[in-house]
C-alpha cells in the first residue's frame, strides 16, 4: 500500500457476531467477505469499507441516551435511506429497535438488536442533517 493509510471497516462488538452480521447483510444488502467464529466482516458489492463484527463476551449495550454510570456509547452509524419513513419500518422488522430518545424530526435513530445506536437519514426529509 502506498500513500495515507484507508479506512478498511469500522468494527462493532458483540456477543452474537453472526446475528448482527446478518441483521445489517439484509439491511444494507452488503455481502459477507470473511465468516470466521467470532468474527464477519460485510462489504458493499462495490468493494469500500465494511463493517465488521467481533465477539465480545461480556458485551454490554450501550445506553442512549447517555446516563451516568451506564456504558456509553462511542460511536454510531449514520445510515442514509431514500424514504425515510419505509426503511425505518423495514429496520424494525428487521429487529432494530426504535430509540426511545429521537433528538431530531429528520432523522430515526435505532438501535440494532446487539444495542448499537445507529440512525437512519434522507436528503429527501426537508431540513435533513446527519447525525443522532
Amino acid at each position: 500500500m502506498t500513500g495515507l493509510p484507508r479506512l478498511s471497516a469500522a468494527v462493532l462488538g458483540t456477543d452474537d457476531p453472526h446475528m448482527l452480521a446478518g441483521f445489517y447483510r439484509d439491511l444494507l444488502g452488503w455481502d459477507v467477505v470473511d465468516d470466521e467464529p467470532g468474527w464477519v466482516m460485510l462489504r458493499p458489492a462495490g468493494g469500500g469499507t465494511g463493517l465488521s463484527f467481533q465477539e465480545e463476551v461480556d458485551h454490554q449495550p450501550p445506553v442512549w441516551p447517555q446516563e451516568p454510570g451506564s456504558q456509553q456509547m462511542q460511536q454510531h452509524l449514520d445510515i442514509e435511506v431514500g424514504d425515510l419513513a419505509a426503511e425505518t419500518q423495514r429496520a424494525l422488522e428487521l429487529g432494530a429497535r426504535l430509540a426511545a430518545h429521537q433528538p431530531q424530526h429528520d432523522v430515526r435513530v435505532l438501535l440494532d438488536p446487539s444495542g448499537h445506536p445507529f440512525c437512519l437519514w434522507s436528503r429527501d426529509v426537508p431540513g435533513t442533517t446527519v447525525g443522532g
